[in-house]
């Protein structure tokens, strides 16, 4: 009788439990998540508009004659276009991407477009990733996306580095949108690792742009690389959106990765065999991300997030129709990091890069008309106004790494750099270790190879095992 009672109890705590999931996730939008943050200045934010374009150039079959430039022009001089790769040139093995040499704005800029729904190598790419799988610099980074980067420095490294060593005044820049901005995360994170081999580039010199970025790295190395990778959120963009395949693919190969299906023998296939599940698949990730609490996510060293400093550009309110005019805020979170999914009717055009170009480049003219009395400021306060600009950003940089470690954030710590460090008699120890082994493992290999790729590079990096020490992979130390 006790039993037969108790059921209406628990189907009302069940409904309960579902009402308050469906009150979050129709409730939460985007703009909570920056709420406090502080506003991005037109210094900062300049790049993004003109780094869209460059991306956007990229679809362009021949971009002295394109047929979808946005008004005014992709601002691309094509006698200034180093070289573009196709799908044809990459085999599959990366996107579609080019190398712009810009000389007006002192930048090397190589920009990487973004999911093509109608190539499966692209799936292949996103679907190369387990929980876990890959370890890089004492955290966790997507595999597919590392792999791909890795191709492309293979590629492009001989020309790179006459670029750098050619032009030592210019910034290295990479930008990429959806799939490609995890490469382009990706390929930052290797270059900073290996100065070396691209003429000892100054890691100030290095940057990146991800556009509605991808989650590809885990939370330690978000952090740490805030210095040189920034990501750029239209409103709700800050992953692929569940309209868009790409991050329904994404989403389903995170989700299963504890077996909910049995994997088959091609991606595709794995695709469409999942997709009878899908709706529940999705209504799963949005609980899990609704009732897990943020503190135990937070030390789930697995789990990949949006990497490095955060833009977000901000353009709807909850319960008021239409846009507005849009506010872009800067920070460098560690929790509150973008972690929920947004139920959004926009998330297809807040992902779209024509979209985030266009409200970029109306946030940027927004800032300039705000900061148009700056025209009459003289020189040497601009460069004041610079100058501290740049302290703040390393001052916020820092606090990020500190509160990383004060949440027990996995494998957290900071390298010594201009920055500079908490906790440092341990780092700058930990860190020259880990430089001094790395130098080793690289000048042995080199006796035997003339010529080391960069995939075999990125498998070289050391990993930190539980106790936070740098060791070699297992796979290497059974070479040895």
């Amino acid at each position: 009788m006790s039993i037969i009672c108790g059921l209406p109890l628990l189907e009302c705590i069940y409904c309960l439990a579902c009402a308050r999931w469906a009150w979050n996730r129709c409730l939460h939008t985007a703009g909570h998540d920056s709420v406090t943050w502080g506003l991005a200045t037109a210094e900062e934010f300049e790049p993004v508009p003109r780094l869209c374009r460059y991306i956007l150039a990229v679809y362009e079959d021949n971009i002295r004659h394109p047929l979808w430039e946005p008004p005014g022009g992709y601002g691309i001089n094509p006698d200034w276009l180093i070289l573009r790769k196709t799908y044809k040139d990459t085999r599959g093995r990366a996107p579609s991407y080019i190398l712009y040499l810009d000389h007006e704005h002192s930048d090397i800029v190589l920009a990487i477009r973004g999911l093509n729904l109608a190539k499966e190598s692209d799936y292949q790419v996103l679907l190369d990733n387990q929980l876990g799988k890959r370890k890089f610099d004492g955290g966790y980074v997507h595999n597919g996306l590392l792999k791909a980067a890795g191709w492309v420095l293979d590629a492009e490294c001989e020309v790179l580095k006459e670029l750098v060593e050619e032009h030592p005044n210019y910034t290295l820049t990479f930008a990429g949108h959806s799939l490609g901005s995890g490469v382009a995360a990706m390929l930052a994170l290797v270059v900073v690792q290996h100065q070396d081999k691209l003429g000892n580039i100054d890691r100030s010199r290095i940057r990146c742009y991800a556009i509605a970025p991808a989650r590809c790295m885990s939370l330690n190395l978000a952090v740490r690389y805030a210095d040189v990778i920034n990501s750029v959120v239209l409103q709700a963009s800050y992953f692929l959106p569940p309209s868009m395949l790409g991050l329904v693919f994404c989403q389903l190969r995170y989700i299963l990765s504890d077996d909910f299906l049995p994997r088959t023998a091609t991606p595709l296939e794995d695709i469409f065999k999942s997709l009878f599940c899908l709706p529940c698949l999705l209504c799963l990730r949005c609980m899990k991300d609704t009732c897990i609490p943020e503190e135990k996510m937070l030390k789930d060293p697995r789990r990949l997030y949006a990497p490095g400093r955060l833009y977000h550009i901000v353009e709807r309110k909850p319960f008021r129709c239409g846009r507005f005019p849009p506010v872009v805020k800067t920070a460098v979170p560690v929790d509150g990091r973008f972690e929920h999914i947004v139920l959004s009717c926009n998330a297809t055009s807040d992902h779209a890069i024509i979209w985030i170009e266009r409200e970029s480049q109306r946030a940027m003219d927004l800032m300039l008309e705000k900061d148009r009395i700056m025209v009459e400021i003289p020189a040497k306060q601009r460069m004041e106004r610079q100058e501290t600009l740049t302290k703040e950003h390393k001052q916020e940089y820092k606090a990020a790494l500190q509160r990383a470690v004060s949440l027990s954030v996995p494998h957290a710590y900071s390298p010594p750099s201009e920055y500079g460090t908490f906790d440092e008699s341990e780092d700058v120890e930990m860190y020259n270790s880990c430089k001094l082994s790395s130098e080793s493992s690289v000048g042995s290999s080199g006796k035997s190879k003339s010529k080391v790729s960069w995939n075999e590079l990125i498998e070289r990096l050391f990993d930190r095992d539980e106790s936070g020490h740098m060791v070699l992979k297992k796979s290497h130390r059974d070479d040895w």
